[in-house]
């Protein structure tokens, strides 16, 4: 007599015998399981952040958040995220809020020197109101500082899942990582992609579709400087594209759309796109 594992079903026919497999939901659960069993990801960090994020721009921002209170709730939902985020030894991770919020002054004081350049070179704009509630590049100029803080501390997860939410909202990518000066100025921001070693000084415009990106990818360069340095008062229009760790855009440039810069540019420059589009009038039919 043969034996068959549980869950099989020998079928015969014409002399030919066939064995199946019944998949059962257990089945189906045991191999999830198994195949789950390489990481310990908790999923709840992601929801976390993404409150904690939301809660700190209007503890910021809104002239009616009650300061004592949010500051409180915000340390209490920090400390939640550190504990499933920090590397370090528990008593470190507990102390990590209180050098944050010491960052909060410094960082409040940036972005409303950012809000107020974004107010002075923008036509659009009609109130510092405005900029504050309605400009999607505002919002991911304030999360990203307040990642970057992050960053500094080595929370590397909760700083990624900060930027990475401010990302999904807006459409900008801004790793935590970049150093980037205040005042800075993103209009239109969509499309937008800054690496993680780029440096930005201060009084620099962007507008949509701008990549200051790395010229090649691997992990050998995780310690190097792979993405390019913008030095002040430099303005990058739509869908220029800038490269490499060793590209710098000089002082008082100006880089006109669609550009495509590999190499450095010396100070004062234009860089022009000199594609030309040839312009022709139907025939009347």
């Amino acid at each position: 007599m043969t034996l068959f594992p549980k869950n099989t079903l020998l079928l015969t026919f014409q002399n030919y015998s066939f064995i199946f497999t019944i998949v059962t939901k257990d089945n189906i659960i045991q191999n999830i399981k198994a195949l789950k069993s390489h990481s310990h990801i908790n999923y709840g960090i992601k929801t976390k952040t993404e409150d904690f994020t939301e809660k700190l721009f209007y503890t910021l921002f809104d002239s009616n958040a009650a300061l004592d209170e949010s500051i409180d709730e915000l340390e209490i939902r920090f400390k939640e995220i550190a504990v499933l985020a920090c590397k370090k030894p528990q008593n470190l991770c507990g102390s990590i809020w209180d050098r944050f919020l010491e960052k909060l002054p410094g960082v409040l004081e940036k972005l409303n020197q950012d809000a107020e350049y974004i107010l002075e070179n923008d036509p659009a704009s009609n109130s510092i109101d405005e900029v504050y509630l309605a400009y999607p590049g505002f919002y991911a100029i304030a999360i990203y500082r307040l990642s970057h803080e992050l960053y500094k501390l080595d929370l590397l997860l909760f700083s990624r899942l900060m930027s990475e939410y401010a990302h999904r909202i807006t459409g900008t990518d801004i790793h935590a990582g970049a150093n980037i000066e205040s005042p800075f100025f993103i209009d239109h921001a969509t499309g937008i992609v800054i690496g993680e070693t780029t440096v930005i000084k201060k009084n620099v415009k962007i507008y949509q579709g701008v990549t200051l990106g790395a010229l090649s990818v691997s992990k050998e360069m995780k310690n190097a400087k792979r993405h390019p340095t913008v030095e002040d008062n430099v303005c990058i229009y739509a869908n220029a594209t800038i490269l490499g760790g060793e590209t710098v855009i000089g002082k008082n440039s100006i880089v006109g759309g669609n550009s495509w810069i590999t190499k450095s540019i010396p100070a004062d420059s234009i860089v022009l796109n000199t594609t030309t589009t040839e312009v022709k009038i139907k025939e009347k039919k």
